[in-house]
C-alpha cells in the first residue's frame, strides 16, 4: 500500500513512477510503488537496510529491468527504455561506492562528464576540488571522492538525480558539507531523489518524504513535519502504514 501517494491522471515534469514492480531471483523487491520527484525538489527515500531503496533506483537508471509498472521522464514512458536511452533524456544516477575513475585527475574525472571544457561551474560549487585538480582522484579522501562525483553528475546537465546512499562510510560531519550541495543543484531545477541513511539530515534539505519497507511505500508526508514527528518515521521502519500520511495531489 502506498499510504499517502495520490498520482492525478496528468503527467507532471520531473520523474514520475506509477505501480513498479521489481523482481529478482524470482522474488519481488518492489511491489507497486508510486512516487514523484517534481523538478526543482529534494525527495528523500528512507527504510530500513534490505526494504528494496537501492533496486528501486537501479529499476528507475535501467540498470535493472522492472517487471511491469511505468516510468515517466518529462511525461515520456521509458521503462522499456535502455540505461544510454534515460542518460539522454536527463536521468542521472550517483550509485553507492564513489564510482570515480581512481586513475585520472579530478579534472580528467570531470572532462569525463562535462558537456562543455567549461568546468568553473564544478569548482564554484566544490571550490575545494580546484586545488586538487591535478590529484589523481585515487588519491582523494572519501569525502573528497563523493564531492568529485556530484560534481560530475552536476556537469552532465542532469534533469532528474537519483542519489544512492551518498554518505556510505563517511562521518556526519562531511555528510553536511554534501547536503547543502543537493540543495543547490534542486534550487538550479534538478529533480532530486536521494536515498539515505542519515534520516534527520536528508528531512532537512528535502520538500517531502517516502519511507519503503519491503518493496511498498509505508509513509509519504512533507520533510519537514517527519523531522519533528519521529514516532512516525519509527513506525515507518518496522513496517506499520501511516493512514495518517496527508495525502498529495501530485498530478
Amino acid at each position: 500500500m502506498n499510504a499517502g501517494v495520490v498520482l492525478g491522471p496528468e503527467a507532471p515534469a520531473g520523474l514520475v513512477v506509477r505501480g513498479l514492480v521489481v523482481q529478482r531471483g524470482g522474488s519481488t523487491i518492489v511491489n507497486g510503488v508510486d512516487l514523484l520527484a517534481p523538478p526543482g525538489e529534494v525527495t528523500v527515500l528512507l527504510g530500513p537496510n534490505g526494504a528494496g531503496k537501492t533496486t528501486l533506483l537501479e529499476s528507475l537508471s535501467g540498470r535493472i529491468p522492472a517487471s511491469r509498472g511505468s516510468v515517466r521522464i518529462g511525461g515520456r514512458d521509458v521503462l522499456r527504455s535502455s540505461r544510454v536511452a534515460r542518460a539522454r533524456l536527463g536521468l542521472a544516477h550517483v550509485e553507492q561506492g564513489r564510482t570515480v575513475f581512481r586513475d585520472l585527475t579530478v579534472e580528467e574525472n570531470l572532462r569525463v562528464a562535462a558537456r562543455t571544457d567549461e568546468l568553473n561551474d564544478a569548482y564554484t560549487l566544490f571550490p575545494e576540488l580546484r586545488p586538487r585538480s591535478r590529484v589523481a582522484a585515487g588519491a582523494l579522501s572519501g569525502g573528497e571522492q563523493q564531492l568529485l562525483v556530484l560534481a560530475r553528475a552536476m556537469l552532465g546537465r542532469p534533469q532528474i538525480l537519483l542519489i544512492d546512499e551518498m554518505s556510505l562510510g563517511l562521518a556526519p560531519v562531511v555528510v553536511r558539507r554534501l547536503l547543502p550541495a543537493v540543495s543547490t543543484l534542486a534550487a538550479q531545477g534538478v529533480a532530486v531523489l536521494l536515498v539515505e541513511q542519515y534520516a534527520a539530515l536528508a528531512l532537512s534539505i528535502g520538500t517531502t518524504a517516502m519511507v519503503l519497507f519491503r518493496g511498498q511505500i509505508v509513509l509519504h508526508s512533507y520533510a519537514v513535519e517527519l523531522r519533528h514527528q519521529t514516532d512516525r518515521l519509527h513506525q515507518a521502519y518496522l513496517g506499520g502504514v501511516d493512514h495518517s500520511s496527508q495525502a498529495k495531489e501530485l498530478a
